[in-house]
């Protein structure tokens, strides 16, 4: 079984505060995750365990043991008892963890019963730097990080994808209130994969749809909050040029994307005419989703102007900026870094990192040209 990177910060808020809920879309590992820790575990999807859980509450609140609790948000009853246990005895840690697929359903639960209580943690399907041997990472890009979904070597991509998406819509984004058909969300799935890494224009995408640009906004909303969409929104620096306002929209899993796409393998995604701004895409939720676990506090944007002065990811930590280019190319030109540096300049960027798919770390100080693997190891160095 592959080591989840982000364990270690799972550990450390459960030491630090009575309740920690690990959220994260479905079937990215969280139960696993979880079983992992020794708890006394307990699926609220289920009926017998719902009645178990209720008749062993008040031994559980006498003992030591960590209390699991699988798919919270789908019974709503839990939270009142957590936050009266918790309340019994404050300064005591390490005793409710709650799992959930993300859904304002759960958040609500959260922000009602438990605020103060309970530290929230974001799993992601497997990373890049978490996956092991080279037919793994050479598959990654294609197939997405979800455990089932082809990465370990299971010839699931791309019909895991579709199946995953499928019931999505049809019963998990209903549950989690969105008010839209099956048919309605799948066309708007389609559609974000046809605008990945665009910016985001609702008006167009409503009129598609038959919709009105507040209702695509507000299904864009759910989306996101089920961790398929990333909205990564404009840098605004105080420079003399008009600079873009609207968000981009990125999808968070590739093989999600491809599978939306019609991607069937390697040579197949290489031939896209999009494949460069996939590509990219695959690049910001790695180097974003690393620095979650790392518990870097960060903001992330990008960078353009109306003249197409473009940095494709601007990370900032306090009052440090980092400004990246992404390219899909085993032979950055000279010319790609003094494009990079060009434009860093205009935000007053402290480092300058061309990635792209040669191999390697080359330079250091306030210019770096490396690719994702390097990136990744150096991001882990510099922010422990």
């Amino acid at each position: 079984m592959l080591e989840r990177k982000i364990s270690n910060l799972v550990q450390q808020r459960l030491h630090t505060y009575p309740a920690v809920a690990l959220v994260g879309p479905r079937q990215c590992g969280k139960t696993t995750l979880a079983r992992t820790l020794d708890g006394k575990y307990f699926d609220l999807e289920q009926q017998a365990d719902r009645l178990r859980l209720d008749l062993e509450w008040e031994e559980l609140q006498s003992n030591t043991d960590l209390v699991i609790l699988d798919e919270a948000q789908t019974w709503p009853e839990i939270f009142p008892r957590l936050r009266g246990a918790i309340d019994s005895d404050r300064k005591r840690d390490h005793r409710f963890l709650l799992l959930g697929s993300v859904s304002l359903q759960l958040m609500t639960e959260v922000s009602e019963s438990l605020a103060g209580r309970l530290s929230i943690v974001q799993l992601t399907p497997l990373l890049f730097s978490e996956l092991t041997g080279k037919a793994a990472v050479e598959r990654f890009w294609l197939v997405g990080g979800y455990p089932d979904g082809g990465v370990l070597g299971r010839k699931a991509f791309p019909n895991w994808q579709r199946d995953y998406l499928t019931l999505l819509t049809q019963r998990d984004l209903p549950n989690w209130g969105l008010p839209a058909r099956s048919q309605t969300t799948l066309r708007l799935l389609h559609m974000l994969a046809a605008t990945h890494g665009r910016e985001w224009n609702a008006s167009q995408i409503g009129k598609s749809l038959g919709l009105s640009y507040h209702t695509v906004n507000n299904y864009l909303d759910y989306l996101e909050g089920a961790f398929l969409i990333r909205r990564l929104q404009p840098y605004h620096a105080n420079i003399r040029k008009r600079l873009v306002k609207r968000a981009k929209v990125y999808w968070r899993d590739s093989g999600l994307l491809h599978a939306l796409l019609n991607v069937a393998d390697k040579r197949d995604l290489l031939a896209q005419p999009w494949v460069g701004t996939g590509w990219e895409g695959f690049v910001i939720e790695q180097v974003i989703s690393t620095l979650e676990y790392m518990d870097s506090p960060f903001e992330a944007y990008f960078f353009r102007t109306s003249d197409q002065r473009e940095i494709d990811l601007v990370l900032q930590f306090g009052r440090e900026l980092w400004a990246m280019e992404i390219k899909l190319t085993t032979q950055p030109s000279p010319g790609d870094m003094d494009r990079l540096n060009a434009n860093a300049d205009l935000i007053g960027a402290d480092k300058r990192i061309l990635v792209s798919q040669r191999s390697g770390f080359a330079g250091g100080g306030s210019r770096i040209s490396c690719d994702l693997a390097s990136l990744l190891s150096y991001i882990e160095q510099t922010m422990r």
